[in-house]
């Protein structure tokens, strides 16, 4: 094998160290702002003296929390103000400013822009300097020769965010609000995306309760060619009508939906004498998938991973922000937020290089792949997702990277890798058998085929989305799997005029079948397709139909919740544009225009609100039973309410939420026979009984699972967490038994507890010495349901006792707290400690001796600072 696969680098041929950039004439210190300090480090590195790299932590300034912040009547005039937990991040920055020249080097995207825009205008200096920066990807090279060409900051792609931004604040603004009230929850929202996902969530969900199966026939027969052979094939046509296998009856096909008709056809074919009247052979040849982007990679990700779109862009963040090598900290993958397919000229030379070095010669085509986008629209201002370095194969990189980011790196190398390799070739035979006599009547199809050529699938695997994809170097037989996603086998050779015997004619039942529910991959896909959406709102879209208990997850399936059916029905019935297709893609294309200089961002903007406005009024509102003004949604320090617009004259309040009754159950409390109820407490539903506080018996409400739980007897609920994630408990609250995976009729042959779905099966027995210690849930923290239990009074368990090798013994000395390895990412948060925990970190940092007090305060200081730090990181993320 070749030094550089085995090593899996190679060297980049950057040709630059560190100090000073090639071309660069002396000048000042350069402060280079970024959005998440990972980033920052990475560029740090590649930088060296001479640039100061600080990390923005997002977004720093935004429209105000508690007021509109948009002036209607100045053609929608946002007002931002620093968001509160930026204030110490933009002090820092201008502190860091003074004297420097200044670098903006946030993502590279109109999000990105806009931030920068806020960075320049909080830092006094003016956009139209040169002082932007792109990294389109993180390597020595590309940031080197970026920071030496800055140009001013776009305000084109500045508008557009801001059009987006205000559109987003005037309908959650005013729909937000109005859901609460009448729905009397709380966190609800509405969103001119958010809105329209879950409105195809809760359509196809319909769409599936209201399919009716219908049962239909076909016939498959087996043919004897001559003594060695046999073929079996499918009833095609009778008399030249086609048979029709899908949902109701098609005119000019044959439907059988009756075992009888199947019965008498297959009886009238058996004895009839069967030639085959053409045998059709040709080449079929399966291109391979052109690069990632941001939607294929999350429905990728979803199919061949299980990833959520979520998770897939968190992990694609870190690879893009940069990975620790022995050779230095570089991205591993281009920028990720993209829907263009175009690869740069040098990138696709160093892909061919690899498939000539690792794959040989015949798999690597005439001239180079170039593929472009189909889509009218796309912006194509980044390329297609891909390898920094294509070279770095994922094994030779796999240990400096987490499980995770590793197989999402091996799904991106080998999706760049393969979309330069040759075409899988097959071929494909389709042979049709009649019957023999002046009026032929039957006619059978057979169909199969044989892989002669893998090309691309030796790197991609399946030819198709869905499936595994197995963890096998670039070598190792993917030929198989090729293979299989075809679901044709070879078919015998037989010539034309062959004389055939049917031997055996079998009637098959078959039932039609709803539409499938939607997953992430194919929700994205969807909405792609109907210009829903940007590739950087699809994977936080996902996440807020999730947060909102608009939508559950069942297992890799999403399924619209009760209330998220009842948003929607009511939005399409009082703001149908809103959650209308149509209207929204147009919104989409209209605010690409905005991007692209061709359109003012006003205009757009008054295009939604204006017929927006116009549904708004149509909405009756709820009034006062007092004087009978409107009521609107307040918020108090204790929470939202509902409060009279007439106050202070009328101080009339009533609860947002009201009280849900308890519910009979039907069942009589087995502690003193009053009747149970179902009641709904802090953390959801539970049994109760009716007669409390005399009777204080409580169980836990959840679906029965049919297994008694193997420490008490009790029964095994299901239940869901906040989430939407199944787990599995023991109604007993005294009991303590707990599942994350689902129980299996099966019994541990060892000490007789029922396994879980875990691989082929595993015991949760601790006892047992099959047990997996991983399978028991974390003792960090107590569960929610302990907390639930005690809430309702049950009796609080004494904790375990620990050792002084897990915890600081009675009487012991805590040891001093080290200096923090991350300090200059904990800098930017000190304002917002308390001055004495501000001085007692600022000691520790400097290595100052403690006093036990102060040594405490440094402590809860640290902690603190990295709550606000891992805050801000998933804000920069998302």
């Amino acid at each position: 094998m070749p030094r550089a696969e085995k090593a899996g680098l190679s060297k980049t041929g950057d040709g630059l160290g560190k100090g000073a950039l090639p071309g660069e004439k002396a000048q000042a210190p350069t402060l280079v702002v970024v959005e998440s300090p990972a980033k920052a480090r990475s560029i740090q590195k590649m930088l060296g003296p001479g640039y100061e790299v600080r990390a923005s932590l997002g977004h720093v300034a935004d429209l105000p929390e508690r007021e509109l912040g948009v002036d209607v009547g100045r053609d929608f005039a946002p007002t931002y103000e620093i968001k509160k937990d930026k204030k110490s991040v933009v002090e820092e920055l201008k502190r860091a400013a003074k004297g420097k020249r200044l670098l903006i080097a946030t993502d590279p995207d109109r999000e990105g822009e806009a931030i920068g825009w806020h960075v320049a205008r909080l830092l006094g200096r003016d956009p139209r300097e040169p002082l932007r920066v792109e990294f389109h990807e993180i390597t020595p090279k590309v940031v080197r020769q970026a920071v030496q060409n800055p140009r001013p900051i776009d305000q084109n792609l500045v508008d557009a965010q801001q059009a987006r931004r205000v559109l987003d604040r005037l309908v959650g603004y005013n729909l937000s609000p109005l859901l609460s009230l009448e729905f009397r929850k709380r966190a609800l929202s509405a969103g001119r995306v958010q809105s329209v996902a879950l409105r195809l969530l809760v359509e196809r969900e319909e769409e599936i309760e209201a399919f009716r199966p219908e049962e239909y026939w076909t016939l498959e027969g087996v043919f004897a060619l001559d003594q060695d052979r046999a073929l079996s094939a499918s009833l095609l046509e009778v008399e030249g009508r086609r048979l029709w296998a899908g949902q109701g009856e098609k005119e000019g096909k044959l439907h059988l939906a009756r075992e009888a008709q199947a019965k008498a056809l297959a009886e009238e074919a058996r004895g009839r004498p069967f030639r085959v009247v053409q045998v059709e052979t040709r080449e079929r040849r399966k291109s391979p998938p052109p690069p990632f982007t941001t939607s294929t990679l999350q429905q990728a990700a979803s199919s061949r991973l299980g990833y959520t779109a979520s998770r897939t862009m968190r992990i694609a963040q870190r690879l893009y922000e940069g990975v620790d090598l022995p050779e230095g900290t570089v991205g591993l993958i281009t920028y990720m937020r993209t829907d263009s397919v175009r690869v740069s000229p040098e990138a696709l030379q160093a892909a061919r290089e690899v498939v000539r070095m690792l794959f040989g010669p015949e798999y690597l085509p005439e001239s180079p792949r170039v593929y472009r986008n189909r889509k009218e629209g796309v912006q194509d201002a980044h390329e297609a997702i891909r390898p920094t370095d294509v070279r770095r194969t994922p094994d030779g990189v796999r240990k400096y990277l987490s499980e995770e980011e590793y197989r999402l790196y091996d799904l991106i190398w080998r999706r760049f890798v393969a979309s330069q390799m040759r075409d899988a070739l097959y071929h494909q035979t389709v042979v049709l058998l009649k019957d023999e006599g002046e009026k032929p009547r039957f006619t059978f199809r057979a169909s199969g085929s044989v892989l002669l050529f893998e090309g691309y699938l030796k790197a991609w695997g399946r030819g198709d989305e869905g499936g595994s994809l197995g963890d096998k170097g670039p070598q190792g037989g993917m030929a198989q799997e090729g293979q299989e996603a075809e679901g044709e086998t070879p078919l015998p050779p037989v010539a034309e005029g062959t004389k055939a015997e049917l031997l055996e004619v079998k009637t098959q039942q078959h039932f039609t079948e709803p539409p499938p529910r939607y997953t992430d991959a194919t929700l994205v896909k969807t909405m792609e397709e109907l210009g829903i959406g940007r590739p950087s709102t699809y994977a936080p879209t996902l996440e807020t139909l999730e947060k909102r208990g608009y939508v559950v997850r069942k297992g890799r399936t999403l399924s619209p919740t009760p209330l998220g059916r009842q948003v929607t029905h009511y939005l399409k019935e009082r703001f149908p544009q809103v959650v209308a297709y149509e209207f929204t893609a147009r919104m989409e294309d209209r605010l690409d225009q905005v991007e692209e200089g061709k359109a003012p961002w006003p205009k757009v903007v008054w295009e939604f609100y204006e017929p927006f406005l116009g549904e708004l009024s149509q909405v009756p509102k709820k009034t006062c039973p007092r004087c009978g003004r409107p009521l609107e949604l307040k918020v108090s320090r204790y929470g939202q309410f509902l409060g009279c617009t007439g106050y202070p004259e009328c101080t009339y309040t009533e609860p947002l939420e009201r009280k849900k009754e308890a519910e009979p159950i039907g069942e009589a409390c087995p502690k003193c026979g009053r009747p149970l109820v179902r009641k709904e407490g802090r953390y959801g539903s539970f049994i109760a009984c009716s007669g409390y506080p005399q009777c204080d018996y409580t169980r836990d409400d959840g679906q029965p699972t049919g297994h008694a739980c193997p420490k008490c007897g009790g029964r095994v609920l299901e239940k869901r967490s906040r989430r939407g994630k199944p787990y599995y408990k023991c109604e007993n609250n005294a009991c303590d038994f707990l599942s994350f995976y689902p129980l299996m009729d099966q019994s541990c042959p060892s000490c007789g507890w029922p396994l879980v779905k875990k691989g082929e099966g595993a015991c949760l027995n601790p006892a047992c010495p099959a047990h997996d210690p991983k399978l028991l849930p974390s003792p960090k923290a107590p569960t929610r349901e302990a907390s639930r239990s005690r809430a309702r009074g049950s009796p609080r368990r004494k904790a375990p006792e620990v050792g002084r090798t897990g915890a600081r013994a009675k009487g012991q000395e805590a040891s001093p707290p080290k200096p923090p390895k991350d300090w200059e990412e904990l800098r930017p948060f000190l304002g917002e400690l308390a001055p004495e925990e501000r001085q007692a970190a600022e000691a520790l940092a400097l290595g100052e001796p403690l006093s036990p007090e102060a040594a405490k305060l440094a402590r809860r200081a640290l902690f603190k600072l990295r709550m606000k730090k891992g805050r801000a990181r998933k804000e920069a993320v998302n």
